[in-house]
């Protein structure tokens, strides 16, 4: 039988000093997307629920994306051109360092490969602290979007020194982990999958008197988008499949949520769209239920937290077919996988699911119920007993097991 750590750990010996980590960011609380949701859950888990303390280093900005949680020490960054709501941090200062050392980590924990956390990585080694890195975007992807595949295999290169460098790996899914310890060993790579919050996300927050308030008739068909609107995501790919459904003869207005500095270009490029911007809580819960199709071209995702919440909504879900959908989907059952380039595919995809309104059906309950699966306490849990054994401490001594 399967042993699993439960939520909360139990109460530790009176002279077991707290476990201490060091979180380094990129944009902990500056950009509202699902890595940075990912790495706040964590946090608040491990303040709330292990006993431990932490210390987030990353830049900040002069307002916050959205209330975050845990004690973070501002580093040094600039704006990156162009896309003002990032941040680029410029290195692991003497200021951070000295906060560092008055910290005394017992583990450093690095969740972007930019020049903060490499070079976290190097002064975490030199003084002997074991370090994790977690995997949350495949930023080689992105590459692609902006004309630069030249420096693909440069970056590639650079990727691969960074992970390889850490003492242990986080990977958001099976298929990547095969990855990643094809190149490092089993050993090194273990799965911090994502949970969703079935309070938000679930078929029963559908409202047909929010379809009605956006102007859709009952039998209307509702492609969504839900994403940062920024090209990476693959918005181009989306606008050309809604066209192509478009041309087939099917009468839809998506229904967009997110926010970002492509949403003139989106809205310029694909008429008729309802442009919901960011939501959060229950409003977004709504929103993403009162849809139906799910229509995602991103593969930039090293987990895919969308597919997963459209899942638990109850939506039938068309993604691109990269490795962080397909560890989430089983296709033809819990959803539809096409070619992550091929916008013709995608729409028939759609068509084929807005023809056959049971099969939609059929996907979107299925997807629902494979949501369950995705709980954050039990997962949260599963990283926090790899601090444990890194640090050099039995979590078996801290955890109770259970079946």
């Amino acid at each position: 039988m399967t042993k699993t750590f439960p939520a909360v750990f139990p109460h530790r010996d009176a002279m077991s000093r707290p476990l201490r980590i060091a979180l380094f960011s990129g944009n902990y609380d500056c950009v509202r997307d699902g890595a940075n949701r990912a790495l706040n859950r964590l946090v608040a888990f491990l303040l709330d629920h292990a006993g431990a303390e932490v210390r987030i280093y990353s830049p900040t900005a002069p307002q916050k994306a959205f209330a975050s949680v845990g004690d973070v020490v501002s580093v040094r960054s600039a704006c990156i051109p162009g896309r003002p709501e990032y941040r680029l941090a410029l290195g692991f200062t003497q200021a951070a360092r000295q906060d560092f050392d008055a910290f005394a980590p017992d583990v450093v924990h690095l969740s972007a490969p930019d020049i903060l956390g490499r070079q976290a990585q190097k002064y975490a080694r030199a003084a002997g602290i074991p370090v994790v890195a977690s995997l949350h975007t495949r930023f080689e992807t992105y590459l692609d979007y902006y004309r630069l595949g030249i420096l693909r295999r440069p970056v590639e290169n650079y990727l691969a020194r960074f992970y390889g460098d850490a003492d242990h790996i986080l990977a958001p899914t099976p298929p990547i982990r095969a990855e990643l310890a094809a190149q490092f060993g089993w050993d090194k790579v273990s799965i911090w999958s994502r949970g969703v919050d079935r309070a938000i996300f679930a078929p029963a927050r559908r409202s047909e008197a929010f379809r009605e308030h956006l102007g859709h008739a009952p039998d209307d068909i509702v492609p969504l988008f839900f994403g940062r609107l920024v090209l990476e995501k693959g918005l181009g790919v989306f606008a050309d499949a809604v066209a192509a459904l478009r041309e087939r003869g099917h009468i839809v207005r998506p229904m967009v949520i997110g926010e970002g500095p492509a949403r003139d270009w989106l809205a310029r490029r694909l008429p008729n769209v309802t442009f919901l911007g960011f939501l959060d809580g229950r409003e977004l819960g709504e929103a993403v239920a009162s849809a139906d199709i799910l229509v995602n071209p991103s593969v930039t995702e090293a987990f895919g937290n969308v597919n997963l919440e459209a899942m638990a909504s109850g939506l039938a879900v068309v993604s691109a077919d990269v490795d962080s959908a397909s560890a989430l989907i089983d296709h033809g059952r819990t959803g539809l996988l096409v070619p992550p380039q091929d916008p013709q595919a995608y729409a028939a995809a759609a068509a084929s699911l807005i023809d056959n309104p049971a099969r939609r059906q059929m996907l979107g309950k299925a997807a629902s119920v494979a949501a369950d699966r995705y709980r954050w306490d039990a997962i949260l849990a599963d990283v926090a007993c790899a601090y444990e054994r890194l640090a050099g401490r039995d979590p078996a001594l801290h955890y109770a097991k259970v079946a």
